[in-house]
């Protein structure tokens, strides 16, 4: 009995580490942007909109299938006076109630009506690859927003390891100025000033765990994932930064980004929409072939001869002569509306230059400020060294071993975030060329 309480007390203690174990899912960057793109609430939004658009395509083709109606008439006559007498005639009696059928089928195919079913059916089509370039830009959009708070998670995490290491240093340099002072070679507000650095430390790690609870909730959301699932981040430079030139990264936003894509089609929709307003002034042709079953005998099936069943084939040619002076203001309406598409393109084509070069820049400051801390680190560290020697042979002050300490690890705290500035800089200017995942 006292072993199967040992056992139960065991699993017991064990049991919120596994709980916890199993709310932990590690992952790389590259694995983030794929679960966030797969469960994106967002991207399933633009899938509906491409399926609504090609819905639409399907309804415009329908409508260059040949039209067929039938229909079925009853006619019920009650006659109170059925004697008639026209002048000296002789009178006509008619009957007192009389019965007819009426039925009727058509079939109609419209052989040209000017183009314009084709251009409906192209414009449409160009409408729905819009919709497609929509769901691409919003995939991009999806994968920066995970990368940006994989980013920030990253930050908070690299933050936190530098303040534990700074805080367990505090703490052995506290306890070594607790000795000086039992020795009686530093005072007493030596010893307090390093409590209160490890007081302020600590302050700074509440502060960053509170950081790291919210960022870490928020790409959960994101993520699709359990609201409690603690995300364990690697590191994501390990991924790669390939540094190219900016002309490259030009060329990459005009060959990818989806809005000059988006505007190149919206420019030949406009083309199609001047040819379908020019197609009003042609004439159109159908033809058509009518079946009529008339009865007039009252019986719903009638004998032999009592009945007539007529058959018609036809074609008709129509057109509205007017549109020939009336359609002109339309078709320059339409150029008008082209125009504005072709002036939106050289709109963007600048602002995309701009926003390449300004990304590439602060690309390359980010990953030149990496460099620089990495130097301002070891400085920090032999000047750390050089006032703990001091220190320790009561030559510095706590207030300047304190302050070599905390300027070493802010410079380490600087370095991982720069490291992550820079890898934000990246992913920001691999957004502005349109693709992301390169």
């Amino acid at each position: 009995m006292i072993h199967k309480t040992i056992k139960l007390s065991c699993f017991a203690l064990l049991l919120p580490g596994i709980l916890y174990a199993q709310n932990v899912k590690k992952l790389s960057i590259q694995e983030a942007i794929q679960l966030g793109i797969e469960n994106s609430k967002n991207l399933k939004l633009s899938q509906n909109k491409i399926d609504q658009a090609l819905s639409q395509l399907e309804i415009v083709k329908d409508n260059a299938l040949p039209t067929a109606k039938a229909s079925l008439i009853y006619n019920h006559a009650e006659i109170p006076t059925n004697k008639l007498v026209i002048g000296g005639a002789e009178a006509i009696n008619l009957p007192k109630r009389a019965d007819a059928y009426l039925a009727t089928a058509a079939v109609e195919q419209l052989v040209y009506g000017g183009g314009k079913l084709k251009y409906a059916r192209e414009s449409t089509r160009l409408l729905s690859d819009v919709a497609r370039l929509d769901a691409d830009k919003n995939k991009e959009e999806v994968s920066y927003a995970v990368i940006n708070t994989y980013y920030a998670l990253y930050k908070v995490a690299q933050s936190k390891k530098v303040v534990d290491q700074n805080l367990a240093s505090i703490a052995s340099q506290l306890k070594q100025s607790q000795r000086f002072f039992e020795q009686g070679i530093v005072t007493k507000n030596d010893v307090l000033r390093f409590q209160l650095q490890q007081a302020n430390i600590r302050l700074t790690a509440l502060e960053i765990e509170s950081d790291r609870k919210v960022i870490n909730y928020n790409l959960d959301i994101l993520l699709g994932l359990a609201e409690d699932t603690e995300i364990e981040i690697t590191d994501p430079a390990a991924d790669g930064m390939v540094k190219a030139p900016l002309s490259t990264y030009m060329d990459m936003a005009f060959a990818n980004r989806q809005e000059l894509k988006t505007l190149d089609l919206r420019n030949q929709v406009a083309e199609i929409d001047i040819k379908s307003v020019k197609a009003n002034t042609l004439p159109t042709v159908g033809v058509g072939a009518n079946v009529y079953y008339i009865n007039p005998s009252g019986d719903f099936i009638p004998s032999n001869h009592q009945y007539i069943v007529p058959m018609t084939l036809g074609a008709t040619l129509s057109w509205n002569i007017g549109t020939l002076w009336t359609n002109k203001n339309k078709v320059s309406d339409a150029r008008i509306q082209q125009k504005s598409v072709v002036i939106e393109k050289e709109i963007l084509n600048d602002q995309v230059k701009i926003e390449i070069n300004k990304n590439f820049q602060e690309y390359q400051v980010a990953m030149n400020k990496i460099s620089i801390l990495e130097t301002s680190i070891a400085q920090a560290t032999e000047n750390d060294r050089l006032l703990e020697s001091k220190y320790k042979n009561n030559v510095a002050s706590a207030i300047d071993r304190i302050d070599a300490e905390t300027l070493l690890y802010q410079s380490k705290i600087n370095l991982e975030i720069a490291k992550a500035d820079a890898g934000m800089a990246y992913y920001t200017l691999l957004k502005s060329t349109g693709k992301i995942s390169q």
